[in-house]
């Protein structure tokens, strides 16, 4: 099915009363959309996120349709329960179920994609945290190239967007990068404003996927919706994103994976501050203080304990900790480049740039470049601001709510 099907579908949620409860995809599908998986062998990709608001599996919820048949499971990144952080998962089975569960994360995806010749449909259950750089989308969009290729229809159970779906910050991937890459290979900004189901409708047609793709919609979400709005229950998609705080901030803080400061990982607080034995904290944050709305710094020391980024771990470090204040005035990919800019001038010498990564993340070498060569917060973000108007135009055919 195309996007005209696919917009039909979104008004049952736009037109849901501004009292409803947010239901997720799921819900939807069971209670009024079962025609899409009606008599169907289907496969599954989903997590621990894949749950209705009552906390029930997806997968045993829809083992108990009679006439749908769920043949086996997928997960993405960090495995079917979230719990993983490496890059090759291996292959499982769901101790409740019984089914096998195949990983799309890591080398084995090309044989796990093999499967799909025995299943009449496939679906895709996962929650996403709202920034380019996450790799959910990606898998989504690998699984989504395998069934068109079979002719298979593709579904997604839709989820909101935990920042919302108005706001779009951050430097904008124009043209589309190779979905090999995993990390932020679609046209979009960093904090993007767009659901997975929208973001899978944007990758169908940009990189011309011509998916049989159905979207079944959140009921009742609104775009200005934060996720503690919604009444759904906050499940961390990965071991690094435990609450919507580190979310809220992830869309800026995720750059500093590609250099050599610490981003909390091994800490409590992941993406929520930024670290390393050699920075004074308190010095980077008076030199960044003017012009960052909605967001409070403190200096503070911790130590990471076992972290997955091997970045200090067992190491007394001095941080920056970033507290939202007012989230609907934060820039969280300002900030970043604030504190990227405030590094780079009072340690020249010991900021590092893993350069393959951090121009991976940050679409591009220009806001590596534009640091190292000392220009100022304002100079860097400010050419940003065209390609977001021209990406907020570009997304209005894709957005269902």
């Amino acid at each position: 099915m195309r996007a005209h099907h696919v917009s039909l579908l979104g008004l049952l949620a736009c037109a849901a009363p501004a009292a409803a409860p947010v239901r997720p995809g799921i819900e939807v599908l069971l209670s009024d959309s079962l025609h899409v998986v009606a008599g169907k062998r289907v496969a599954l990709l989903t997590n621990q996120t894949g749950i209705d608001r009552a906390g029930r599996r997806d997968v045993d919820l829809l083992r108990a349709v009679p006439g749908v048949q769920v043949a086996f499971l997928y997960n993405p990144e960090h495995g079917f329960r979230g719990a993983e952080d490496r890059p090759d998962v291996p292959d499982a089975v769901d101790s409740a179920s019984g089914l096998p569960i195949y990983t799309l994360y890591g080398s084995a995806r090309a044989s796990a994609l093999q499967r799909l010749g025995g299943v009449d449909a496939v679906l895709v259950d996962l929650q996403d945290v709202g920034a380019r750089y996450y790799t959910y989308v990606s898998t989504g969009v690998v699984l989504m190239q395998a069934a068109a290729h079979l002719g298979k229809p593709f579904v997604v159970l839709d989820r909101p967007n935990p920042l919302g779906g108005d706001v779009v910050q951050g430097d904008v991937r124009e043209r589309p990068a190779s979905v090999e890459s995993f990390v932020g290979f679609l046209p979009v900004p960093m904090r993007h404003g767009m659901t997975l189901g929208e973001l899978l409708l944007l990758a169908n047609d940009v990189l011309g996927i011509h998916a049989r793709l159905t979207v079944v919609p959140v009921a009742g979400w609104r775009r200005s919706l934060y996720f503690d709005e919604t009444g759904l229950p906050w499940i961390p998609p990965s071991p690094a994103m435990p609450n919507l705080e580190s979310a809220l901030h992830y869309p800026g803080t995720c750059l500093f994976e590609g250099t050599n400061l610490s981003v909390g990982r091994g800490t409590a607080e992941p993406f929520q501050l930024v670290g390393a034995p050699w920075i004074d904290a308190g010095a980077v944050i008076q030199r960044m203080r003017d012009g960052l709305d909605g967001v409070a710094l403190a200096p503070d020391t911790l130590t990471p304990l076992a972290p997955t980024d091997a970045k200090y771990g067992g190491v007394r470090i001095t941080v920056v900790r970033l507290r939202v204040t007012d989230r609907r005035a934060y820039d969280p990919t300002r900030t970043a480049v604030a504190l990227l800019v405030a590094l780079r001038a009072l340690y020249p010498d010991s900021l590092r740039f893993s350069v393959a990564k951090f121009d991976q993340l940050a679409g591009g070498p220009e806001l590596r470049t534009a640091v190292l060569a000392q220009q100022e917060p304002g100079a860097v973000w400010q050419p940003w601001d065209q390609a977001l108007v021209r990406f907020r135009h570009a997304r209005l055919k894709y957005l269902l709510y």
